[in-house]
């Protein structure tokens, strides 16, 4: 902007008094000010539309960049699910023409193998130990910590680790 320094300010000020006079000076510095005041205000408006504009245009083009990113993982997962299901379909068939021929067990697990697949064998209910089968923890650590998988009496408890008499 204008290089306004304190001397050109105090030739400024004595020209004003000089050529306005002092009764009309304070009054003319009033409106003077108010005047810069509303230009400053002006420019920092336009400077602040400007920011908000390129601001705008930076998030327009990360969405853009965001959006196609996101079609193009949705297209791959697209592409991704009917090659599964193709290939499901296919193994499918498979199974199901070699079981209509009369085909054993072995023969339809070679196919599925074949194929990239896996036959997942029927449900068939755990029996008598479900319960110790649904624990978190393995059979070899509760054997090395000493948990009891069997109920057993105090009276066989201290009959099972009594020591024994010599003969």
């Amino acid at each position: 902007m204008i290089d306004i320094g304190l001397s050109k300010m105090a030739l400024i000020g004595a020209v004003a008094l000089i050529v306005i006079g002092p009764e009309k000076l304070p009054r003319v510095a009033r409106t003077v000010g108010t005047l810069l005041g509303k230009a400053q205000r002006y420019v920092s408006d336009v400077k602040a539309e400007v920011n908000r504009s390129m601001e705008l245009d930076e998030l327009r083009k990360m969405k853009d960049s965001v959006e196609g990113a996101a079609r193009d993982v949705e297209r791959s997962i697209h592409t991704s699910a009917s090659d599964f299901e193709r290939d499901w379909n296919q193994t499918v068939a498979g199974i199901e023409a070699t079981a209509d021929g009369g085909a054993d067990a072995g023969s339809v697990a070679a196919l599925a193998a074949q194929q990239g697949g896996a036959i997942v064998p029927a449900y068939r209910h755990p029996g008598k130990k479900w319960r110790l089968k649904r624990g978190a923890v393995p059979q070899w650590y509760k054997a090395r910590a000493g948990v009891r998988t069997h109920v057993q009496s105090g009276a066989a408890r201290v009959a099972r680790f009594r020591p024994r008499r010599p003969r």
